[in-house]
Parts: C-alpha cells; structure tokens; sequence
C-alpha cells in the first residue's frame, strides 16, 4: 500500500509545462498542416518549444516559461484566425512510463494553480416567458381533454389569456382550471376572456428554479470540461458564481459555459409552399427558418420532441465517414417520436438548432436583453419507424458535433446567461500561495521531527519515520484520485493531519512508558502500550472524520478542499501511526531480550 502510494506521488516531484492549447472550431479541422503552419510561425518569432504534438483533436505545444507561452499564444492566435481555439494551459510533464499507470500530479484548486472566475447572470425574462409558454399549452390540452371548447389561447408577457364564446363556457373552464392549478391566479376580464398567472409563490419558485437548474446543468458541462474542484454556487436572485482552477485562458470554458443550444425536431410542412412563405405569406402553423444547406424551410411549429427529452448525446461518424451525434430519449420523448415516425415514414423531419445570443443590451431593469436565433442544421427522409435511439446528421465538423453533443448531453440551459464579470487568478499568485503553504508545511514538519526525536529518542525516530510515509501517502492517494484537489485550506489540513498523527504516537509511547513504570518487561510494556492506547485513538479519530465528512457535504470550495485532505490524512495516520510504527518496533526489537527500552 505504501508503494502504490509512493509510486503515484511521484508524479508530482516533475511539475508542468506552460502550453498552448489548439483546438478546431467551426468548420476547421486540425491536420499535419496545421501543425506546419504552427511550427513555422514560431520559429519566425523565435520562440523555442520543448514539444508539438497532435492528439485528441487537439494541437499541445509545450513551451519554457509564462513569458514564451504568452507571446506565443499571440502569435499561434493571429496566425490561425477565428477558425481556431487558441487556449492556455499547464501540462503535467509526468514520464510515459508513469503516463501508462495512470499516475498524474495532484490536482490543485484555483487559489493554488490560477484559473477564472465568472459571475454570470441568469435571463428571468426568457425562464418565465417558457413557463407561461407552458402554462398556454397545457391549458389547451387539458381543456381539450376535458370537452370544454375555447376560441384562442394567447400568451402575454405576464400572463396567459383565455378565450370564450360564452358566459357559461367560461365559467366551467375558469373552475375545471382553479381546481386544477392551485398555484395560479385567474381573473375573469370583459370581452369573455379569463386571464391567468403565477401567484406569487409560483413566481418566486419558478426564478429559483432556473437559477437551480442552470447551476446544476453548468456543473455538468464543467464536469465534460474535466476541470477538477470546480466551484458552482448561487450568488443572489439571479446570478451564478464559477470557478475554474487551472485554466489560464477562458476561451473555450466560455464558450461551452455561456451557451444554451438545445434542438427541437420539427415535421416539415409539405402542404403549403415554401416560396409563398419566402415572399411574406407564412401559413398559420408553421413558420420559415433558415437552412445553409438547401435554402430556407416551411415547418410547422409543433415540436415532436424538444431537447429537454435527450438522455444521453454522443459524437461520431456516420456510415460515410460525416459527424454525426447519436441521441438518446427518456420514455415520454422515445414515446412521441415513435408515435410520429409510424405516421411520417417516407416524409422529411427537420433538426432545428436553437441557441440564445446577447444582444450587448439592457431593458429598463437594467438586465440583459438575449435574441433567439433558430436555424436547421439537418433535414433528412425518415426512412423507418424509431423512437428512443436515432441519429442526428448535417454537422459541419467533427469538433461542432462533439461540442454539441457535449451540450446535449449535460443539459440545455434553462434560460439563457450572460458573463457579466470574469477574472483571472494568475498563477503567480497561486505559486505564492503554493510557496507559503509548503514553507509552513515543512517548518512544522521539521519541528515535530526534532521534537520526537529528542523526546522519545529511538521511539521518535520510528514516529519521524511513520510521519514521513503519512505525509507520502496523502500525496499519493490525492494524486489517485482526479476528484480530489489540493486547496490552501487543503494545506491546513495537512498540517493538522502531522499534528494528529503525532498525537497517536504520543498516546502510544506515553502508554507505554506507564506500562514500564508499573513493572512490566519492555515486550509487554510495548504490547500493552499499543492495545491500550488503540481505542483511545480510534474514538478521536472516528469523531474527526465524521467532522470532516459533514464538512465535505455541506461545504464548497475552500471548505471541501480542506475536509477532502482532512479525511484522507485521517485514514492514512491511523495506518502509520498504529500498523507501521508497530511493525516497525516489532521488527527493531520483537525477538529480543531487552532490559530497557530507549523511550
């Protein structure tokens, strides 16, 4: 156990290599000659690199120092255009050997490494105008269902307005309705109408619903991301606090964080003619949405299936070699899809593409004003019945494909946000705070050592040593694990963790220079010492741990970063203190005849 853990910290003793990221955007492809072109820009800017390499469609140039990382990133950027993500990073510079094992540095968190930090706000706007779109479909519905006929259902800005033929018409919906959504408020207004809306509680839980489930659905993609200790939390009514570690340039968390792309599958509209709907005469119904690959289409405006239904989202490659992302539906969505294709087999089904784009705006409350763009990305025959799982073609690359299936796949936004503050923590500043941490680390390591040692004398010298594997072993199992992260309250624990492992071996050896004072032979003194003291320490720790577990579940940030090393230090000086220090004295002076003990 000691040399799997000594073995996968060892990672960390290699450090990283500032580094410039490539990734291919929309319609580019990263390929030889890009590498190429790469190459050559650098060595005209004379700018050295350890390293070039394209892997995983992405371009990983390591280079010296953050001086050469950052020129170089200006020039790699001007040189390849907007087709290209052109990021900063740190690459671990772990050996291939140790690469193949698995073994990689310990994740730090972002007071430590650097990163970004976003404060992002949620557009309440477009979250309660989906819930009043709803609110009017599931009217119609259940007043379809229940036989009571209405004219139109029209939805407003802050409501939802009914329309009647008749007084007694009226006055049964406005009832069938009150009895069925208690959390509304109805009024009956002239003209035969009946007017609904959220009360408000409806309303105060519907905002702190999308800012819950924006929160949830961000932690996904930053999960997608593999930023390890990210931090997602609630900040006020309407905003979002994130925290990257590790990330030196924002361009591609932006890009994934910020969007809202969702699809929606729509039945193209073969009964009316899409010229006389290019030339302004769009048919009840349906509506024209723009197509690069086959001119503007007429679809109807019923919705098959929305995004909300996709389960699962993977990118890949069709039978012709083109992206492709294979879908997944949950029941109620494989349910319609089904129901449609039996009825549509032979007819064409479009992909409608839906993300919201800021407008650089504001409204009179001073909030951000978003535009939704629309357009088809896919129209293909449907050529047999399916329903859970399908694929979705017309992608224009490998990299949109896996984008949007990365999008799909963690949740469409449920209303759009905009980043409205960002900040870099350099790693500088981390490096400082890495630099004062270690210095107390160590200082307080070294007092303990010397402390032990002139106390408990050859006792000491074992505990220095059980010390020694405890500190190798929080290393090691933090480095094992990518969810666990080293933070600067992290490093507090750490030293709390020397100290407590100090204490075990402090209630061991005292216990057994009591068992000495009252007699017993070295052998027994030093057997009883560990039996007796073993509950003692136990208790004490099991107390801790639970301490830190509560820490871990209600904390974030800091507070997790400082229970996650608080719990492994736990676990790893109990087995120290008590396993490897007794074997250890077992070994030294097990089997001998002894007539006094160097404690």
């Amino acid at each position: 156990m000691i040399g799997i853990c000594a073995l996968y910290a060892t990672p960390n003793l290699y450090g990283e290599d500032h580094a410039v990221q490539i990734s291919a955007g929309k319609n580019a492809v990263l390929d030889a000659a890009v590498v190429e072109k790469v190459t050559a820009e650098l060595a005209a800017a004379n700018i050295s690199s350890k390293s070039i390499v394209l892997e995983n469609d992405q371009i990983l140039i390591r280079l010296k120092d953050s001086d050469t990382q950052l020129v170089a990133r200006e020039k790699i950027d001007k040189a390849l255009g907007d087709n290209y993500i052109v990021a900063m990073n740190l690459a671990p510079d772990t050996p291939d050997w140790l690469e193949s094992l698995g073994g990689t540095p310990m994740k730090l968190g972002l007071d430590l490494r650097g990163g970004v930090h976003f404060l992002m706000e949620v557009d309440m706007k477009s979250a309660l105008s989906k819930t009043l779109q709803d609110m009017a479909g599931d009217f119609k519905t259940a007043l379809r269902d229940e036989g009571i006929r209405y004219r139109t259902v029209k939805q407003l800005d802050d409501g939802v307005e009914i329309y009647f033929r008749d007084q007694e018409t009226l006055d049964s919906a406005e009832f069938f309705l009150k009895n069925r959504n208690r959390d509304l408020v109805f009024v009956e207004r002239t003209g035969l109408v009946i007017f609904a809306n959220m009360s408000d509680q409806k309303l105060a839980e519907t905002r702190d619903y999308a800012v819950k489930q924006n929160i949830t659905i961000i932690r996904n993609r930053v999960t997608q991301l593999g930023v390890s200790d990210p931090t997602v939390q609630k900040q006020g009514p309407d905003r979002i606090v994130v925290q990257l570690p590790g990330i030196q340039d924002t361009a591609k968390a932006k890009e994934i964080l910020n969007a809202t792309a969702t699809l929606e599958y729509r039945e193209v509209d073969l009964e009316h003619d899409v010229r006389d709907a290019i030339n302004g005469r769009v048919p009840a119904g349906s509506e024209l949405l723009p197509y690069d690959k086959g001119g503007p289409q007429l679809l109807k405006k019923q919705v098959i299936v929305a995004g909300s239904s996709i389960i699962d989202a993977n990118s890949g490659v069709d039978q012709y070699g083109m992206p492709k992302v294979s879908i997944s539906l949950d029941s109620k969505g494989g349910a319609k899809m089904l129901n449609f294709t039996k009825r549509a087999v032979g007819k064409p089904m479009a992909v409608v593409f839906i993300e919201f784009k800021t407008t650089g705006e504001r409204d009179a409350d001073d909030k951000l004003i978003f535009e939704e763009e629309r357009r088809v990305i896919s129209v293909a025959t449907i050529n047999g019945v399916f329903g859970n799982q399908f694929e979705t073609t017309g992608l224009d690359s490998p990299q949109e494909a896996y984008d949007l299936a990365l999008l799909l796949r963690a949740g469409a936004l449920i209303a759009p946000i905009q980043i409205i503050e960002e900040r870099t923590v350099g790693p500088s500043l981390g490096q400082e705070n890495i630099d004062l941490g270690t210095k107390a680390i160590v200082y307080g390591f070294i007092a303990v050592l010397i402390f032990m040692l002139i106390y408990y004398k050859k006792f000491g010298f074992v505990a220095n040593i059980a010390l020694t594997l405890n500190l190798v072993m929080i290393i090691g199992v933090m480095s094992m694990f990518p969810a666990a992260a080293l933070t600067l309250p992290g490093m507090a624990g750490i030293v709390l963790t020397v100290g407590m492992a100090v204490d075990a071996n402090v209630l061991i050896f005292e216990r057994i220079r009591e068992e000495v004072k009252d007699g017993r032979s070295p052998q027994q003194a030093i057997h009883y010492g560990y039996d007796s003291a073993f509950s003692t320490i136990l208790d004490a720790n099991i107390t801790t741990f639970l301490v830190g577990l509560i820490l871990f579940a209600v904390g974030t940030g800091p507070i997790k970063g400082f229970s996650i090393t608080l719990m492994i230090g736990i676990i790893t000086s109990m087995f120290t203190a008590i396993i490897v220090t007794r074997v250890i004295v077992n070994a030294w002076w097990g089997g001998r005849r002894l007539t006094k003990l160097s404690i």
